[in-house]
């Protein structure tokens, strides 16, 4: 993508300060971010950086494309206050559309998840059948209808992209998120300062660990694409977090028992497993992950280790 003029809602965030960091060395991008879960201090200098909420009027919309980041992205945010999460991540979704709509874009990336899925130990196929169990899943199925609403409606390019489980370490965006921040982040920098990383149950279960350059790539092919519909985005590989334990206690040199807890998130909604098909975005746009779970990890690592 070049010479565009983009808008990053949740820009100052995690996945948004990477990819608003990334298409300004060669478009015109504006940030727009509430600073709930972000911090402009994740964004380079060419960013145009504005603290705004999602749910406002006269947001920077005169763009030529939206990626739609946006949201209280977890099971736990939801659950403190349902009715806000359904406004930010559904009504704030809405309300930046029809503003960029009204101002003439007709591209939209926007962020899905994989939650919907539930617990998957094969990878999960964008058309299988699903059930929604909370309310931050339920915000994101509304999400995509609206989506499909925008495109049948009003011809407008809506891509989902339904991420798993994004990472990239605290030596990236993610260190302001503190316990929201990806696994692996949280239990790289425990192992560094000698902490047990706290697992949940017996750690057997499994996640498919995707790095954030490469959904940076991802969003970015969406919208030169001018996707419609909805996309899995992950590796198609799963590693259990037992297994991501040892594997940093070796890159980092370190040997530390994890400490294994009763799960904070009830029973019949946690999700164990997860695992994606990413055949339907390959075949759209040529894209597959580049940076396996062993590079991923030595990249999380060196952030320790060459410090």
């Amino acid at each position: 993508m070049e010479a565009k003029r983009v808008l990053v809602t949740g820009g100052a965030g995690f996945i948004g300060s990477n990819l608003a960091n990334h298409l300004a060395e060669s478009n015109d991008v504006v940030v727009v971010d509430d600073c709930s879960l972000g911090t402009p201090e994740n964004l380079v200098d060419d960013v145009t950086f504005y603290e705004r909420s999602v749910l406002e009027d006269d947001l920077p919309t005169d763009v030529d494309v939206v990626f739609h980041l946006a949201a209280l992205s977890s099971y736990a945010m939801h659950e403190e206050d349902p009715t806000r999460g359904a406004r930010v991540n559904v009504e704030g979704f809405v309300n930046v559309v029809e503003q960029a709509r009204n101002d003439g874009c007709e591209t939209v990336v926007y962020a899905s998840t994989s939650s919907i899925y539930g617990s998957q130990t094969e990878p999960s196929p964008v058309d299988m059948d699903i059930t929604v169990d909370t309310g931050y899943e339920a915000s994101k199925m509304a999400r995509e209808r609206y989506g499909e609403y925008f495109s049948n409606h009003y011809g407008l390019s809506m891509a989902g992209l339904r991420f798993f489980s994004v990472y990239q370490g605290y030596g990236g965006a993610e260190a302001h998120k503190g316990e929201y921040a990806n696994v692996i982040a949280q239990f790289a920098d425990d192992l560094a300062n000698g902490i047990p990383p706290k697992l949940y149950g017996d750690g057997t279960q499994t996640r498919d660990f995707t790095h954030v350059s490469d959904v940076v790539r991802a969003l970015e092919l969406a919208a030169d694409e001018q996707l419609d519909g909805v996309y899995n985005v992950g590796t198609g590989d799963s590693y259990s977090f037992n297994t991501l334990v040892d594997k940093l206690n070796e890159e980092l040199g370190t040997d530390i028992e994890p400490e294994y807890i009763e799960s904070q998130v009830p029973e019949h909604v946690y999700v164990y497993h997860t695992c994606a098909d990413y055949s339907t975005f390959h075949e759209a746009t040529g894209w597959e992950p580049e940076i396996d779970f062993e590079e991923g990890l030595r990249r999380v690592c060196a952030t320790h280790t060459d410090s």
